[in-house]
C-alpha cells in the first residue's frame, strides 16, 4: 500500500483524480482515505487551488471548471440536453407576466422553445434571444442595452444594470457556468455577474437551467448562493448526492 503521508505528489494526484471523478472533496474523508491528517490534506487542497484545480470552501473543495469559451461555441455543444432543459423552462413562464432570459445558449434554447401564442413581457440582454422572439406575435421584447460582453453574448456593465433598477420582473432565467452547493451559482466573467446579480435583485422568482457537467462545480465570480435560487432544472441523471444537497438548500429540483 502507498504510502500517502511520504509522498505528496501521489495525495494531490489522487485528489486531482477524485475531483475528476465526483466533483468535490471532503478532508476528513480524504485524511480517512490517505492515512494522513486534515492539516496535511488542507495544504495539499491549498496548493491545488493555487493550480487552479480547485475553489476551497468549507470542509473540502469543490472542482473548478473550465472556461467553457464563447457563445457561438457553446451554442453547438450539448443540444439536446440543452433543448430538453429549455423546455422546461419555457414550461415554467406564466402568462402575462414580465420576465428577464439572461444571455446564455441554454437561455437561447429556451426562447425558441416559448409558444407563440404566449403572450408576455421580456427583457434581455442578448441580442440573438431578442431576435429569436421577434417572430412571437404576443411577447413585448425589451432589449437592454450597453457595452456587450462577446463570450456570454449579452451586454452588460453599467448601463444594463441600470436599465435593470426600473424594471420588476416575475421571473428571471440566469445563465450560469458552474454551481455547487456550497459555492452556489458561479461564472467567469465579472461583469456578466455582476449583470446576474442584479437581474436577482429584481426579480420574484429566480429559476437556472444547468446541464450535468456543471454540476458540482465553480467558477471565479460569485453570482447567487443556491438559497437565493427558486427553481433549479437539472437532467435526471444528476447525482444523488447533488440532488439532496441542492434539495437542503430550499431549492425546487426539476429533473428532465
Amino acid at each position: 500500500m502507498l504510502d500517502y503521508a511520504a509522498f505528496p505528489d501521489q495525495r494531490q494526484d489522487l485528489i486531482r483524480q477524485i475531483l475528476r471523478d465526483q466533483g468535490r472533496v471532503v478532508c476528513t474523508e480524504l485524511a480517512q482515505q490517505m492515512g494522513v491528517s486534515e492539516h496535511t490534506v488542507r495544504r495539499d487542497l491549498h496548493e491545488l487551488s493555487k493550480e487552479g484545480v480547485c475553489k476551497k470552501v468549507y470542509g473540502g473543495a469543490v472542482l473548478q471548471l473550465p472556461d467553457a469559451g464563447n457563445l457561438a461555441l457553446r451554442k453547438e455543444h450539448n443540444l439536446s440536453t440543452k433543448d430538453i432543459i429549455a423546455q422546461k423552462c419555457a414550461s415554467l413562464v406564466k402568462s402575462e407576466s414580465c420576465i428577464l432570459i439572461d444571455a446564455g445558449s441554454t437561455n437561447l434554447a429556451m426562447a425558441m422553445a416559448l409558444p407563440e401564442t404566449l403572450s408576455l413581457t421580456v427583457i434581455t440582454n442578448a441580442p440573438d434571444i431578442a431576435a429569436a422572439l421577434l417572430k412571437h406575435p404576443q411577447i413585448e421584447v425589451i432589449m437592454l442595452g450597453g457595452r456587450m460582453q462577446k463570450n456570454s453574448g449579452g451586454c452588460v456593465g453599467n448601463t444594463a444594470i441600470e436599465q435593470l433598477k426600473n424594471i420588476l420582473f416575475d421571473q428571471a432565467f440566469i445563465g450560469g457556468c458552474a454551481m455547487s452547493a456550497e459555492a452556489g451559482l458561479t461564472g467567469f466573467n465579472f461583469d456578466d455577474c455582476e449583470f446576474k446579480k442584479a437581474a436577482i435583485a429584481q426579480s420574484s422568482q429566480i429559476i437556472v437551467g444547468l446541464t450535468a457537467e456543471k454540476i458540482p462545480g465553480v467558477a471565479r465570480f460569485s453570482v447567487a448562493s443556491c438559497e437565493e435560487i427558486d427553481i433549479l432544472v437539472v437532467e435526471e441523471n444528476i447525482n444523488k448526492d447533488f440532488y439532496s444537497a441542492f434539495a437542503a438548500e430550499n431549492m425546487t429540483i426539476l429533473t428532465v
